[in-house]
């Protein structure tokens, strides 16, 4: 990872255009080929950011200042930073991530709903649990009785977070020919009503799941919205 903090100006060219005056920011360019740029007062989410694949390009403009271009592999967006100042600039090999460790509850959880998959619907099969992707696995893998690709991600309590992590999943999912298109099925023993709203905007559907009934103590079943 690169990890830059700079005085810079950051300007988005692709299906729209936007612009950050310039301001001294965080700027990350990881080595899955992402490249997010932070402000000190927005907690983890970037002011902007590009996916991966996307590769930088440095050089100069005419007046001498440094340019930075960021270009999407695929899509051919881009983001150009004009750099007036760095303040730090250091590179730093992370490893391997262990990825998360969910605690007893959400993991049972996972372990439960993947042996009892139909709790979803007639005709769900199981793909794979963990299924990997460049940003971390995704939870659940599955088919619905139609065939079609199914991403599910599980929490405890269900809030925004949950359903922009499944966003991002599907994002990525939905590159691979041999699954797309894939929906996205947000399960929690609880939701946030926040979070119902956002998933119902980015076509989500939202599952309840009740860990006793799954377990066999409760004959309730999940309600699916």
């Amino acid at each position: 990872m690169r990890l830059v903090i700079a005085r810079c100006s950051v300007d988005y060219v692709g299906r729209l255009t936007a612009h950050l005056p310039m301001a001294p920011r965080l700027l990350l360019f990881k080595a899955d080929g992402s490249v997010s740029v932070h402000a000190d007062d927005r907690a983890f989410k970037p002011l902007n950011w590009m996916n991966p694949p996307c590769s930088v390009k440095e050089s100069t403009d005419e007046d001498g200042t440094e340019l930075w271009t960021v270009t999407h592999g695929k899509s051919g967006e881009k983001l150009v930073l004009r750099i007036e100042e760095i303040q730090h600039d250091s590179t730093h090999t992370l490893g391997a991530d262990p990825g998360l460790q969910k605690d007893g509850v959400e993991a049972h959880l996972q372990e439960l709903l993947a042996e009892h998959i139909t709790t979803l619907g007639d005709g769900y099969t199981l793909i794979r649990r963990e299924y990997p992707t460049a940003i971390g696995p995704v939870d659940i893998l599955c088919r619905d009785g139609d065939g079609g690709t199914v991403a599910v991600e599980l929490k405890r309590r269900g809030d925004i977070d949950g359903v922009e992590q499944l966003t991002r999943y599907l994002e990525l999912l939905n590159r691979d020919p041999s699954l797309s298109p894939v929906r996205g099925v947000f399960a929690a023993q609880e939701i946030k009503p926040q979070a119902r709203v956002l998933a119902a905007d980015r076509g989500i559907g939202c599952v309840t799941l009740d860990y006793d009934a799954l377990r066999g103590i409760e004959p309730d079943t999940p309600r699916l919205f």
